[in-house]
């Protein structure tokens, strides 16, 4: 099974390599004894994340997520990244496809399904709904001191 790679760990920041996008396949996402998801990977404990999880999963051809599911508080950002397939939320269903970006509130039901003839591959980006103000859009410092390389 594919591992996640460190790449770099300090004060301010952890950094970790999970692949090429062509190897999210070889990892297995296990939570339980019975309940296996190949292609799958969580990456927040790995990078330190504290306001957000997120994950990557690929999708072979065929394959889908075989059941819908919720949250109780989280909101979801999907990002397509390669491939085609089709989305559901509440019973709505269209089209994604690489440059894709699908917004999930907690209470939408979902699900994810590659009805296309190459991998459809995700990232799926999952923090608290409902938490961000638009003075968060100017949170940002740029400093005044050179960057070195």
């Amino acid at each position: 099974m594919k591992q996640i790679q460190t790449i770099g760990k300090g004060a301010n920041y952890s950094a970790a390599d999970f692949g090429k996008l062509d190897e999210v396949k070889d990892y297995v996402l296990e939570l339980g004894p019975d309940i296996k998801i190949p292609g799958k990977v969580f990456g927040g404990q790995a990078t330190g994340a504290t306001g957000a999880e997120f994950s990557f999963q690929v999708f072979a051809p065929g394959q889908e997520t075989g059941f819908l599911h919720t949250h109780r508080n989280h909101e979801e950002l999907y990002f397509f990244l390669r491939g085609k397939g089709e989305f559901q939320v509440d019973g709505e269903i269209f089209p994604v496809e690489e440059g894709s970006v699908v917004r999930v509130a907690p209470e939408g039901r979902r699900s994810v399904r590659n009805n296309g003839t190459d991998p459809l591959v995700m990232l799926c980006v999952q923090y608290r709904g409902a938490t961000f103000t638009p003075e968060d859009s100017t949170d940002g410092v740029i400093l005044g001191e050179p960057v070195k390389w």
